[in-house]
């Protein structure tokens, strides 16, 4: 997660209900962002129906989103350093909730997903501002209480999200997961500027680095187009996927080359002269490229074939943040003392275990048995982002800290982003696999064919009913043996990335402070 800028010492910590008042702002704020990234996974078949695509090209909805926020993340810096970190953060809500009801009033799926990344632009400030806000309003010793109460809204959100999202999505319709951010944006961004107003942030002009932003925004979201074009294009049979290829490429090499030359980058590269930080990095990214892909995957599964609602499928994603929220704070209070590289390693033999039970998955398998391994996957993230964060900074100079965590950042987000793309356009490839094979054996004269369609005929269906019960079967068996496929990869790579972790130097021994609650993460 992003770290916050250093808190300005101007102003003294804020007192009794102006700060109980303040760190509720803060938190709604962080909480609204925080459930957009997870609310809409679950109501991705219903967007899809409503606007007339397929639900592949609905998950376009998450991946915008993503692709977005990470590319305004390096910006946060510089425009808290212009604006101050107060108006930056309230204009940011209130832009925020602007883009929510334009993604509620979307009538097809180029306004959604325009809509989508203009809420995404908008959000990135607020995840490491609303730290920096936090830290403000408290003592110095406290700092590890402000920043627990932070965490936990960023544990509960997901719990809540796919939850309200289902339930939203069954009883009223899905633009609704968007209209719900404006009342709680108002009233975060109403209480924000009446309590911190007085407190703005020094602001001064500061260069910044024009055509490396551009470059960014070229070979991201170059990329990004074609992962989520490219499946429906026939991907280099087309030459508009070809035109992305080769753009996202030269736009990469080229952003490179600038960066590690320019006396401003909008992302320092030269902090991946660090071992931990680019093996701790990259291990981050993977791992949460593979768990984004997997948590978009399952209520795709769960309600196109097994005949889940979005509601139950929002039962089905809910309980991965009980186990987070249990074991987060004692993670926190010992990743000082404990090797962080052994509780990152078993936080990815968690993950490769779920992905392991996920993969013997078939159509009659019931919800008790689908919700274990995502009940366990809640002490995988627990172990995951701070032991990992822990690594990849350990040795980066605190004048280079926010950078650090800005590049983290970016790239975890891009990597999530990316790794949905990459999840849908596999499940949906070797489902085409599997169907093929299924068929050969219920060719045309084949026994296995004539023995089902006596058995639903008997039943009482007509011959094209049968065959449409049939080809539903078939498809329902392919997909299903499809994400069995992907959760089967995702576990062996997980295991896999172990072996990076091992490559980092174990961060020095830190010895928790008492007053640290272990959501300084």
């Amino acid at each position: 997660m992003a770290a916050p800028a250093a808190a300005p010492a101007e102003h003294p910590p804020l007192q009794g209900g102006a700060r109980m008042l303040g760190t509720l702002a803060v938190s709604l704020a962080t909480f609204m962002n925080v459930l957009d990234s997870s609310i809409a996974n679950v109501s991705i078949p219903s967007i899809a129906g409503n606007l007339g695509v397929s639900p592949a090209q609905g998950t376009w909805v998450i991946t915008s989103f993503g692709v977005a926020n990470a590319i305004a993340l390096p910006l946060t810096g510089w425009l808290t350093q212009r604006f101050g970190a107060v108006r930056l953060f309230t204009a940011s809500v209130l832009l925020f909730v602007l883009a929510s009801m334009l993604c509620g009033l979307a009538t097809s799926l180029e306004m959604l997903v325009a809509a989508r990344v203009l809420q995404g632009f908008v959000a990135g400030p607020l995840m490491p501002l609303s730290q920096t806000l936090l830290m403000a309003s408290y003592p110095r010793n406290q700092t590890g209480k402000a920043l627990a109460f932070w965490g936990m809204t960023t544990l509960v959100a997901p719990v809540v999200g796919p939850l309200l999202g289902g339930w939203i999505t069954d009883n009223f319709s899905w633009p609704w997961i968007f209209y719900i951010n404006l009342p709680v944006g108002c009233l975060a961004a109403f209480m924000t500027w009446s309590i911190y107003h007085r407190r703005e942030t020094p602001v001064r002009k500061l260069p910044i680095d024009h055509v490396g932003l551009a470059l960014l925004v070229l070979w991201v979201g170059a990329l990004q187009l074609m992962l989520d074009m490219g499946k429906e294009q026939d991907w280099f049979a087309s030459s508009q996927i070809v035109v992305l290829a080769v753009l996202s490429a030269v736009g990469f090499v080229v952003f490179l080359a600038w960066e590690l030359t320019d006396a401003h980058p909008v992302v320092d590269l030269r902090l991946f002269a660090s071992r931990n930080f680019a093996v701790g990095v990259l291990a981050v990214a993977v791992g949460y490229g593979l768990f984004c892909g997997n948590v978009v995957l399952l209520p795709l599964w769960l309600q196109q074939w097994m005949g889940y609602t979005a509601t139950q499928a929002g039962m089905a994603l809910a309980p991965v943040g009980f186990l987070a929220i249990l074991l987060t704070p004692l993670v926190g209070r010992q990743v000082g003392l404990w090797d962080p590289r052994w509780i990152a390693t078993t936080a990815y033999l968690i993950f490769s275990a779920v992905m392991w039970l996920r993969s013997g998955f078939t159509p009659q398998t019931d919800l008790f048995h689908i919700l274990i391994p995502t009940v366990l996957q809640g002490a995988a993230l627990a172990m995951f982002f701070i032991p990992l964060t822990t690594i990849s900074f350990a040795g980066v100079a605190p004048q280079r800290l926010p950078a650090a965590a800005g590049l983290s950042t970016f790239l975890r987000i891009t990597a999530g982003a990316m790794g949905t793309s990459i999840t849908t356009t596999l499940w949906e490839s070797r489902a085409q696999m599997h169907h093929a094979h299924l068929s050969e054996s219920l060719g045309q004269g084949k026994p296995a064919l004539a023995s089902a369609m006596q058995a639903l005929t008997g039943a009482g269906l007509s011959e094209p009913a049968a065959l449409a019960q049939i080809t539903r079967m078939i498809d329902q068996q392919a997909y299903t043996r499809a994400a069995d496929d992907i959760f089967l990869a995702s576990a062996m790579i997980f295991i896999a990335l172990i072996a990076l972790i091992w490559f980092t130097r174990r961060p020095p021994r830190v010895p928790a402070a008492p007053s640290d609650a272990g959501g300084a993460h």
